[in-house]
């Protein structure tokens, strides 16, 4: 808990006034839109979650439906590759709520996931909960964001990560992000994952994504050494 508290302090440094402001940025609440659906799919080189590889270091390929009420709830579906717990499958059913007040953004949810097919006795079952704060500064925008599992996937029991990310334009069409996190875990390392990289809209439907992934427990498995990882995601 002390980790998680210095890392709040520096993250409430490096972003000003960010405390006080699947990203599911194609789902950004605006309350001038009706209901809607929106699909993604889309590959990459390796499936990264919170600085760590959850394929092996292997390509996976993701997909998510998503239906998004004009009042800010919405519900979707998702299904990823990966390869842990003897499962090549991970699903995930989510509801959640986007609103805004005080001139900040909001965006709170909870999560079950599965993992299809994993080895008996493996925790194959978790509830995850997430809270982001967004803000606008021109046209860099922040985010702040805490996820919370009280029994994780696999071995790992109470799992806490938090994160804040800085993005920014680099010309149209191209954005560069950073992002810093920190995770503590119960019956799993405890680190410090971040990545940076670029973003290109290749289309109004289509991004790429090139990124450098890394963490400070390198000595604790391949899943958590540094790697360069380029995606692709269609949207619509």
């Amino acid at each position: 808990m002390i980790r998680i508290l210095l890392c709040l302090l520096v993250l409430a440094g490096g972003l000003p006034n960010a405390v006080a402001a699947q990203d599911r940025d194609t789902a950004r609440y605006r309350p001038e839109r009706a209901s809607h659906w929106s699909f993604e799919m889309g590959a990459g080189a390796d499936n990264r979650s919170k600085g760590a590889s959850k394929s092996g270091s292997a390509p996976y390929v993701f997909g998510d439906v998503q239906w998004n009420g004009a009042n800010g709830f919405y519900a979707d579906a998702e299904f990823e590759t990966i390869d842990s717990s003897g499962s090549s499958v991970e699903t995930e059913m989510e509801a959640g709520w986007q609103y805004s007040a005080l001139g900040f953004d909001f965006d709170t949810s909870a999560s079950h996931k599965w993992r299809l097919g994993a080895v008996a006795g493996h925790d194959d079952a978790a509830w995850e909960y997430q809270f982001d704060v967004i803000k606008d500064f021109g046209a860099v925008d922040t985010r702040f964001r805490v996820e919370h599992s009280p029994d994780g996937l696999g071995s790992t029991r109470a799992s806490t990560w938090v994160e804040g990310r800085v993005r920014f334009p680099l010309a149209e069409r191209l954005k560069a992000s950073v992002t810093l996190g920190l995770r503590e875990q119960d019956k799993a390392p405890d680190y410090i994952g971040w990545n940076a990289g670029v973003a290109w809209a290749l289309t109004e439907t289509t991004a790429l994504d090139l990124r450098w992934h890394g963490t400070d427990a390198q000595d604790q498995g391949s899943q958590y050494e540094d790697a360069l990882v380029a995606s692709v995601l269609v949207s619509f």
